[in-house]
């Protein structure tokens, strides 16, 4: 693998900074390759290729840095709200020298201000919310795609409901990495049934904040460019 010695030095940055700073558990490091690094790679399975990606609540970068690896096709932006670990993932991206772009924001901050052809998160919230905050970033013939446990059909027929009143289409569960991984990756897809919309209430709890800022402070509301559509 080309990139293995870069995937090497991320699981570096996991096991020390990433658990100093309390984005990793202790009790992660023995299975960090693949409970977390391979489990996140393969969501590249369900990625149409040379697509823009966004991965909401990135943390410490997973799954959107181990996809930036396995995929450099891919236009990667992680999404990070909160200061340290956002930090962090500068860092991380830059010692790596991968042109993945880290912004500082919560996702609702970005919704009418960019959007991406897929748009990923792990371990984030339960699908209702996740998809508040994720589904006004998705574009034209895009789909967001989030990492789930082996519980995502039972989730997925909680929240249908809830789901197609916004506007979602189809919703389809899979698992990922069934050749690679000793236990696959579930995760679910949801696209628009039409045109995206970027009205949809944001979830109980969440307030908007003044403007997006990336690491440095500075404003990140930019229109994105013309996306390619997901084949």
């Amino acid at each position: 693998m080309e990139r293995l010695p870069l995937v090497e030095r991320y699981v570096g940055w996991l096991a020390g900074a990433g658990t100093e700073r309390g984005l990793m558990g202790p009790r992660e490091v023995p299975r960090l390759w693949e409970r977390h690094v391979l489990n996140s790679a393969v969501v590249g399975e369900w990625v149409p290729e040379g697509v823009t990606v966004a991965d909401v609540g990135s943390g410490a970068g997973l799954p959107g840095i181990p996809l930036a690896l396995a995929r450099p096709d891919l236009e990667v932006t992680l999404v990070e709200p909160l200061l340290r670990r956002a930090t962090f993932l500068e860092e991380v991206v830059a010692d790596l020298g991968l042109p993945v772009r880290v912004v500082r924001a919560r996702a609702e901050e970005l919704h009418g201000e960019l959007d991406f052809d897929v748009v990923t998160s792990r371990a984030v919230a339960p699908l209702d919310r996740l998809a508040s905050w994720c589904m006004p970033l998705v574009g034209v013939g895009g789909a967001m795609v989030a990492l789930k446990g082996s519980s995502v059909e039972e989730e997925i027929a909680e929240h249908r409901a809830t789901l197609e009143v916004h506007g979602a289409g189809a919703i389809e569960a899979r698992s990922l990495g069934e050749s690679l991984l000793e236990e696959p990756t579930w995760a679910v897809r949801v696209s628009w049934a039409g045109e995206p919309r970027v009205s949809w209430r944001l979830a109980r709890g969440s307030q908007k904040r003044r403007g997006s800022r990336s690491v440095d402070g500075r404003a990140r509301t930019q229109r994105a460019g013309r996306r390619k559509g997901t084949r």
